[in-house]
């Protein structure tokens, strides 16, 4: 159950509120003024605050103004007299949760409390997500190519510019591009993927573009497509090398018009996204091949970031091993593995043609196998069992 605190200069409606909130199982704090009332919620913790509108020596919206300096977590439900509507409203417009005018309808209290509670719990649940979420996409590594990485995302990542990621298979290109996503003005917007190595090439303007109905065989409803769907957010266009030249086209048009239609119809949707792109190719190669555009490429390579393979930040290994080490075992529920410092020599001298895609796989494989330590001796067999 919650605990509450009240602030009401109502003795009587004090008194009434513990009691009714008492019966529900709560826990309930009272307090005769603003200034007591602040006291007591810079003294402990509370999940709700009823705060009265009208009292002597501060007001409500006082009051309020000083409880949201302490916090912004903590709903605060206003109590309004009659003739207060329009100073209630304000307070809503100021931060306030909700108001309930008097006299005091118990039920819709009762109810706008548990909402109030509801709604904090999936914002302190959302917030655990997201640091869960950002852990796991975290960069890691303190090497030099790593932190030239890192820096080219702080200065990047703020403007709108278009940038073109580069690097082997499994190096961290994704996590670049959420990178930028995450610290961009547009990060409370849609960040949509799209692997176009993953999507057969007669589909891709369909999962690009979207469909309308009856547009090919199988399209039997109206579909968004994925720049719709990333509209005032970013859409990073993973492997954009294996592109078709066709799909390669209606891009360049996407990106000079800020135009999508899609397929089925002439109707043009504009579209406010910004576009990352990634490859594992060397695509000046493939525009000598006519495999892309070079028009394309000169719009997607504003700012052009190349991600190090493993092999090229070795040094960044211990922080690696202890970095996936801690989310494999929290994962599985299991305590942390101690990795010797024989281990890491050992981790350190493998090719790791996959880089960090294969290298996490490593570490869960010698987490499920060793005990409560993973030796040198353990690396050296499970590591790459294939070629022992």
């Amino acid at each position: 159950m919650a605990k509450i605190l009240v602030i009401d200069d109502e003795k009587s409606i004090r008194e009434t509120l513990k009691e009714i909130l008492e019966y529900e199982k709560h826990e309930v704090e009272l307090a005769s003024d603003g200034e007591q009332g602040l006291e007591l919620f810079k003294s402990d913790k509370y999940d709700v605050v009823l705060l009265d509108i009208k009292m002597p020596k501060k007001d409500g919206l006082e009051v309020l103004d000083d409880l949201l300096a302490e916090t912004t977590d903590i709903p605060i439900i206003m109590i309004s007299g009659h003739g207060n509507i329009d100073t209630a409203v304000d307070s809503i417009k100021k931060g306030a949760y909700d108001f309930i005018e008097k006299p005091l309808d118990l039920n819709r209290l009762l109810v706008t409390i548990r909402n109030a509670m509801d709604k904090n719990s999936l914002i302190k649940e959302t917030k655990t997500l997201k640091k869960q979420v950002n852990k796991t996409y975290e960069i890691i590594g303190e090497s030099a190519p790593i932190q030239k990485v890192r820096t080219m995302i702080e200065k990047v990542a703020p403007t709108d510019a278009r940038v073109l990621i580069t690097g082997d298979n499994g190096s961290g290109k994704e996590l670049v591009a959420r990178w930028l996503h995450e610290k961009s003005e547009r990060s409370s917007n849609p960040f949509v993927e799209v692997n176009c190595a993953a999507i057969p090439s007669e589909l891709i303007e369909s999962e690009l573009f979207g469909h309308e109905k009856g547009a090919f065989t199988s399209a039997h409803k109206q579909r968004k497509g994925k720049f719709e769907q990333a509209h005032t957010g970013t859409i990073f266009l993973d492997e954009i090398g294996d592109m078709s030249l066709n799909a390669q086209a209606k891009v360049l048009k996407a990106l000079e018009e800020k135009k999508v239609s899609r397929v089925g119809s002439d109707k043009d949707i504009h579209v406010d996204v910004r576009i990352i792109a990634a490859t594992n190719k060397n695509l000046k190669e493939e525009i000598q091949k006519n495999n892309f555009r070079e028009d394309l490429y000169h719009r997607l390579s504003v700012i052009l970031i190349h991600v190090p393979s493993l092999n090229d930040r070795k040094d960044d290994i211990p922080l690696l091993a202890e970095h996936f080490n801690e989310l494999i075992c929290a994962d599985y529920g299991v305590i942390k593995k101690l990795i010797t410092p024989e281990a890491i020599k050992e981790l350190q001298k493998i090719n790791w043609t996959g880089n960090i895609r294969e290298f996490r796989n490593v570490l869960e494989r010698l987490i499920i196998l060793c005990d409560k330590e993973i030796t040198g001796d353990d690396v050296i067999a499970y590591a790459q069992p294939i070629s022992k």
